[in-house]
């Protein structure tokens, strides 16, 4: 019964969008804004709502229902968070080894910044890079039950020779 009023609901605005294209990610268009937010990578609950807040948007608002105008407030303070006045603490890059800067990373920036990291601890050979190489978690888990190298691998069996017989008559 909640699912057919949505879609009857759906159906009277006819501004409508199904998809909306935010940071290079598609977003449900029936799911509000708070919480679709959260499928674009980079962006968590607590900056989801620090997005809303600073672009003026209620949250509970879904995200088919939003204009262009909304859409590219939302869009500049994803790309520039410190400009509208974010906090330092909440951004995921601050004090940015190369540049010095405090910025936030989404898609794809954020996967390539962790790559480069991680290749950076490889070659300088930290602590870290080592852990990295060798295959071992990295954040001083213990490893005596967990991580080991068969891990998902599928293990067989002790396997016969072909013809080889039995024992049984």
């Amino acid at each position: 019964m909640l699912n057919s009023r949505l879609y009857i609901k759906m159906e009277e605005n006819q501004d409508f969008k199904h998809l909306v294209r935010i940071a290079d990610t598609d977003l449900n268009g029936a799911e509000q804004i708070g919480s679709s937010l959260r499928h674009i990578k980079g962006v968590g609950f607590m900056f989801s709502n620090l997005i809303c807040h600073l672009a003026n948007i209620d949250r509970k608002k879904r995200t088919g229902d939003l204009n262009e105008e909304e859409i590219k407030r939302i869009h500049g303070v994803i790309n520039d968070p410190l400009k509208f006045g974010a906090p330092s603490w909440m951004l995921n890059r601050r004090k940015d080894f190369e540049t010095g800067q405090d910025k936030h990373l989404t898609v794809a920036n954020l996967t390539f910044t962790q790559d480069n990291d991680i290749k950076i601890m490889k070659k300088i050979k930290s602590y870290k890079g080592v852990r990295h190489i060798s295959g071992q978690p990295v954040r001083g888990q213990k490893t005596k039950s967990n991580f080991r190298e068969n891990k998902g691998r599928v293990h067989l069996g002790v396997k016969k020779k072909a013809g080889a017989k039995t024992g049984r008559p």
